[in-house]
């Protein structure tokens, strides 16, 4: 598996940007908010990827042309050029001056400077990683997916050293095959709507530390309708309170927490004695 990430998180819990720290006139998934996250105490950011219809990977995610960029269509229709005139809409749907970042100027800004983690990467996984081994941070990249055969062949054919979390829910059957197959199998993302749920359980994460492997939990809320971790988020964190959103996250044992707000999700876990292992 990546050795350097789990080290880091056997110090400590990482704390996972989601698109970066974005508020103000900072839109999500361009660089300085990637740098504001890391300015809030993230240790990994995470990343969306589409592609121009010539070929070029953008940072983006696929589908929010509209809520995003005022823009009605698909960047997969667009060149690189022209995806390079668009510009970001800030919160109030108001443009910015920020336009979009391809992969190439993330990696080569953040390559060494943090981990990466990098979703949508099953839209076009051969160019995603041959650009992750072009700037050489294979080590420092975790990708995910929900487990499927089709996922899992892609790996063993393409990126056997590539590191990979299956994104499971309530359970997670398929551990024992991953460690046996011929993919850097680093960890799993864990889904759940109840506390009982088996990869909620103590006993499930430590099974995944006794076996070498990390669990990324989401305090993140992307649809309230759908919750990610039993109603431990971040909204909950500033509704109800920091030790029933976030706290609970944090002493049930999990690696790894992606969320939207770093800054106070770092300040909370420093006060609380709860950032270092």
């Amino acid at each position: 598996m990546s050795r350097i990430i789990y080290e880091k998180a056997k110090e400590k819990i990482l704390i996972v940007a989601h698109r970066g720290s974005f508020m103000g006139n900072i839109p999500c998934n361009i660089i300085p908010a990637y740098k504001a996250a890391l300015l809030s105490g993230a240790d990994m950011i995470e990343i969306d990827v589409d592609m121009a219809r010539d070929g070029t990977l953008f940072i983006f995610h696929p589908g929010m042309e509209k809520a995003h960029l005022g823009f009605d269509g698909k960047l997969g229709e667009l060149t690189r050029d022209e995806i390079l005139s668009l510009r970001y809409q800030n919160y109030d749907r108001t443009p910015t001056q920020f336009g979009l970042n391809t992969l190439d100027e993330v990696f080569e800004e953040f390559g060494n400077k943090c981990f990466i983690n990098v979703d949508k990467f099953w839209g076009h996984p051969k160019e995603i990683y041959e650009a992750i081994k072009r700037h050489g941070i294979t080590d420092r990249v975790i990708v995910k997916s929900a487990p499927s055969e089709k996922v899992f062949s892609v790996l063993e054919e393409l990126a056997p050293d590539l590191p990979f979390m299956p994104i499971v829910k309530k359970t997670h059957p398929l551990h024992a095959e991953l460690m046996r197959r011929n993919i850097n199998y680093v960890g799993a993302e864990v889904l759940f709507d109840d506390e009982s749920d088996e990869v909620a359980s103590p006993e499930f994460i430590d099974m995944m530390h006794g076996d070498g492997k990390l669990v990324w939990v989401n305090s993140i809320i992307y649809n309230y309708k759908a919750q990610l971790s039993a109603g431990h988020s971040d909204d909950t964190a500033l509704t109800v309170g920091m030790d029933y959103g976030w706290g609970w996250l944090a002493k049930r044992g999990f690696d790894l927490i992606q969320t939207d707000w770093c800054g106070m999700l770092t300040s909370y876990l420093k006060e609380r004695g709860l950032l270092y292992r």
